[in-house]
């Protein structure tokens, strides 16, 4: 991961702030003010794995309206619009009142298909996209084919030395 500082610049309303935790990133919405919007453990305290890992296993999750400040901590953040060049972003007005409307919302958690990311980018974009998850099926997906390519050249192997033992 590059270096990020703490502070890399002033969010505009509608920026997607990117959150480095300490094995994952989080993702919330600027709404202005000091302020952003993203989703929560239901019965979050200090963010910590632990408190991410109940959304996980209980499929649900909260929508709040924090400081930006008290939501990143100690852990570094930037401004992430990194899908501007594949989305068109919503006006921004728009975003700040869809996000607004889902403030103190409980919404479904869903690691995969529906977390923090895929959250923030269909406030902005309309669209739900998450780069993590895309990275994570990519990953999967060239270990598996790495695998099955593995397993085919031993089994080609392991053929080619029986055709030859029935040969002798």
């Amino acid at each position: 991961m590059e270096a990020f500082n703490c502070h890399p610049g002033v969010p505009k309303p509608g920026d997607l702030i990117e959150i480095f935790r300490p094995a994952y990133q989080h993702w919330a919405l600027y709404l202005g003010d000091g302020y952003v919007i993203s989703v929560t453990p239901v019965d979050e305290g200090p963010a910590d794995m632990l408190s991410s890992a109940r959304s996980v296993f209980n499929g649900k999750a909260w929508v709040r309206k924090q400081l930006l400040k008290d939501l990143v901590g100690n852990d570094a953040y930037r401004i992430n619009n990194k899908y501007d060049n594949k989305y068109r972003p919503l006006p921004v007005g728009e975003i700040i009142w869809r996000a607004k409307c889902s403030i103190d919302q409980e919404v479904a958690y869903d690691v995969l298909r529906n977390n923090c990311e895929h959250f923030v980018t269909k406030l902005r974009y309309g669209k739900a996209v998450s780069g993590q998850v895309n990275q994570a099926i990519d990953a999967v997906a060239t270990v598996g084919v790495v695998t099955i390519a593995a397993g085919a050249i031993s089994l080609l192997a392991w053929l080619g030395s029986r055709s030859r033992e029935r040969d002798d």
